[in-house]
């Protein structure tokens, strides 16, 4: 006859016994399953992605945080040592793109059919999609 384990206790009754049949059933069917866990390096792998995934995403926000901020930091401090001349100049060019961009909005508006700018978010829509079908086909005869 084999003897009990040093660490547990005899059953005293045929009810115990099966208590203790039935908990340590419950504990090898939990260790089992944790084993098969263990085992399934496609499921770990998985895990293991997902978790470097959205590390790499929390770090890159990070960095992009403190990007943004240094770049803000190095275009105030060259606005600053900027000689004033140079931001005059700058300024006007600016000042001379938003003319330009408002003549020729007006030019459109004056040149364009009606037809043409009643659908023109169509048309332009249209335009980038034959522009992307060319890309496409382009790319496709390079293979």
């Amino acid at each position: 006859m084999t003897q009990p384990p040093h660490d547990e206790p005899t059953a005293r009754s045929q009810e115990e016994l099966r208590e203790q049949v039935e908990h340590t059933r419950h504990e090898l069917g939990d260790t089992v399953q944790a084993l098969a866990d263990r085992a399934d390096v496609k499921t770990r792998a998985r895990e293991k992605a997902v978790a470097v995934r959205e590390q790499a995403g929390a770090k890159a926000q990070a960095w992009s945080g403190q990007a943004r901020t240094k770049a803000a930091h190095m275009a105030h401090t060259v606005e600053e040592k900027l000689p004033e001349p140079v931001k005059q100049k700058g300024a006007a060019a600016a000042q001379g793109a938003k003319e330009k961009a408002a003549q020729a909005e007006q030019v459109w508006q004056d040149k364009a059919p009606q037809q043409v700018r009643d659908h023109r978010a169509a048309l332009l829509a249209g335009a980038g999609a034959v522009l992307v079908a060319c890309l496409l086909i382009r790319r496709r005869g390079k293979h």
